[in-house]
C-alpha cells in the first residue's frame, strides 16, 4: 500500500498503534476532528490526558518543511506567544513515522472558535499578531514556499489549465486573462512599494483563532510560508464601510506596538484575494482523487462553478484596473481583456437555443 493509500485508509486501530509506537498507552478513545487537508484526531491515553494527533497528507510537505513549521512554533512559544506547539518527546524530536506516514502530537487546548471579533478584543488581537510577525521577521525560511507569482500563483493556474478543468476554451481564456491582471497587479505593488516578505501564518482566519480563559491563540500553521504580512490580515479583519475602518484602526493600533505596517501594503489585499481564489480551486483539483473531496465540494468543476469563479475574478480585475489608488498606473502595461457578450451556449454544451 502506498503512502496516500495508507493515509486514505487510516482507521482507529492504526491510529492507536501509532500512539503506542511512541510510548503512549491509549485508552481506545479516538475522535476525528474537523480537517480536510490532514487527518487529525483527539486521542486519550491511560492517565486520561488527551492529545491531538495529526497525520500529514503525503506529498504536500517534505519532512524538512514540516520541521521548519515546528521550529517556527517553538520560536513563538519560547517568546511566550500563545500558540500551540507540537510535543517533543525525545532529543527535540517532534515528527514521528508510522506506516510510512508522518505525524505529530499536540496538547489538547479547549476553547471556542469565534464567529465575530468583539470590538474590545481588537487591540489585544492586533498585539498578538504583531508579536507573531515580529518573531517571523527575525529570519527567513529555508524550505517553506514563498507567496510569489511564479511558485505560488502561476503554478496553481497551470494546474487548473493543464488538468483540463475548464473545458470551455472561451471561458478558460477569460479566467486566465482575469488571473493575469491580478498577478500583474500583485507583482507591481510589491515592486513599487518595496513590500517585504517574511515568515507569516499564511491561513489567518477566524477558524484558526481559538479563544479561551487565557485569551487568544492562533492554531494550525500548516500553511506557514514566507509572504507579505497583509496575507494575515485580509481574511481576519472586516474591510468595507466606516465601522469596519474604525475596527481595523483599533486592530492596527495594537499591531503596530510590535510590528511595522505601511498603508501602502494594504493595497495588496484585493490581488491577494484573487490569488487565493485561484490557489483554492487548484487545491481542490489536486486532491480530487481523495474520496472526501467530491463529497465536500459536489459543485466543483461544473460549468456553473467556473463561470462564477471567472466572473468574480473579472469583477476584481476591472476594479483593480480602474483604481489608481490600488494600482500604480505608470507600472501597468497589461491592457484590459476585451469584454465579450456570453450566452448560455458558451457555458452549457447541451444548450440548443
Amino acid at each position: 500500500m502506498n503512502n496516500l493509500a495508507s493515509f486514505n485508509h487510516l482507521n482507529p486501530d492504526s491510529i492507536l498503534k501509532s500512539m503506542e509506537s511512541i510510548g503512549f498507552e491509549p485508552t481506545g478513545r479516538c475522535v476525528p476532528l474537523n480537517s480536510v487537508e490532514n487527518r487529525v484526531y483527539d486521542i486519550e491515553v491511560e492517565d486520561k490526558t488527551r492529545y491531538v494527533t495529526k497525520f500529514y497528507r503525503p506529498g504536500r510537505w517534505s519532512k524538512e518543511q514540516i520541521q521548519e513549521e515546528h521550529d517556527f512554533l517553538f520560536e513563538l512559544r519560547d517568546a511566550e506567544i500563545p500558540v500551540l506547539a507540537p510535543i517533543q518527546l525525545e532529543k527535540g524530536k517532534s515528527i514521528y513515522d508510522f506506516e510510512n506516514l508522518m505525524f505529530a502530537i499536540w496538547p489538547l487546548r479547549t476553547g471556542r472558535i469565534i464567529e465575530e471579533i468583539a470590538e474590545s478584543d481588537l487591540q489585544q488581537l492586533g498585539r498578538l499578531l504583531g508579536r507573531i510577525h515580529s518573531v517571523g521577521k527575525a529570519k527567513q525560511t529555508k524550505y517553506r514556499p514563498r507567496l510569489d507569482i511564479q511558485n505560488h500563483a502561476q503554478k496553481a493556474l497551470s494546474l487548473i489549465e493543464d488538468g483540463g478543468w475548464i473545458a470551455n476554451q472561451n471561458l478558460l481564456k477569460r479566467y486566465k486573462d482575469a488571473a493575469l491582471i491580478t498577478f500583474t497587479t500583485y507583482e507591481n505593488l510589491i515592486n513599487t512599494y518595496a513590500i517585504p516578505m517574511q515568515r507569516i501564518h499564511g491561513d489567518c482566519h477566524k477558524g484558526n483563532l481559538l479563544h479561551s480563559k487565557d485569551g487568544f491563540s492562533f492554531l494550525d500553521f500548516d500553511d506557514f510560508l514566507e509572504g507579505p504580512v497583509v496575507q494575515d490580515f485580509w481574511m481576519l479583519l472586516p474591510f468595507g464601510g466606516s465601522k469596519e475602518q474604525y475596527e481595523r484602526e483599533l486592530f492596527f493600533e495594537g499591531y503596530q506596538e510590535f510590528a511595522e505596517l505601511s498603508d501602502n501594503w494594504l493595497k495588496l489585499i484585493e490581488p491577494l484575494r484573487g490569488i487565493r481564489y485561484i490557489h483554492y480551486a487548484a487545491w481542490i483539483a489536486k486532491r480530487w482523487t481523495d474520496p472526501s473531496f467530491p463529497n465536500l465540494f459536489p459543485h466543483f468543476g461544473t460549468e456553473e462553478y467556473w463561470l462564477n469563479e471567472t466572473l468574480d475574478l473579472e469583477k476584481m480585475g476591472t476594479a483593480l484596473q480602474e483604481s489608481s489608488d490600488l494600482y500604480p498606473e505608470e507600472n501597468f502595461d497589461q491592457k484590459k481583456a476585451p469584454k465579450e457578450e456570453l450566452s448560455n451556449k458558451d457555458f452549457f454544451w447541451d444548450w440548443e437555443g
